[in-house]
């Protein structure tokens, strides 16, 4: 249990990595390139070291997980244009009462189109996994999701 808090911190750190070029502007497109796909490997291995499969479950669980990962890669774009934005926004000054509604409004959007994401593959899931597998997966990408969350909360600066 012990190393997937570990596991889970790296994680967490390495992909918030990414929004801190957004807020510094000074990393390369070439080198995030390097950093999403090494960040897309070390969370298929954390998947993998925490989610015990059959051979017969890991056939036909690793394409639904790529598929979902590809989904989620499209609402973690979102989330990174929200974030330049916001970074655009606090360092133009004080931000607006229309810009911090426009930013809140696509940050709760934001978080919905996470969570029907995952409700809308649990179905899928469930046809390669028993539900209590299922459960354990999401309860995985939870961690991670919240492991994210709190290290953007920590890189992002409140509204000025």
């Amino acid at each position: 249990m012990k190393s997937l808090r570990v596991a889970m911190f790296v994680l967490a750190a390495s992909l918030a990595l990414p929004s801190a070029p957004a807020l510094a502007q000074d990393a390369s497109t070439a080198n995030m390139e390097i950093l999403r796909q090494k960040l897309k490997a070390d969370r298929k291995v954390l998947i993998a070291a925490n989610l015990p499969l059959t051979d017969a479950e890991a056939r036909k669980f690793w394409p639904i997980y790529d598929s979902y990962v590809a989904d989620l890669g499209k609402i973690n774009q979102r989330l990174a244009k929200l974030i330049i934005e916001y970074r655009d926004a606090y360092n133009a000054g004080p931000v607006s009462n229309p810009t911090a509604k426009k930013l809140l409004a696509e940050s709760q959007n934001i978080e919905a189109a996470e969570l029907k994401l995952k409700r809308d593959y649990v179905p899928k899931l469930e046809t390669a996994l028993p539900e209590a597998k299922v459960a354990r997966f999401i309860q995985i990408e939870n961690k991670i999701r919240a492991a994210v969350r709190y290290e953007l909360a920590n890189a992002i600066p409140l509204a000025n």
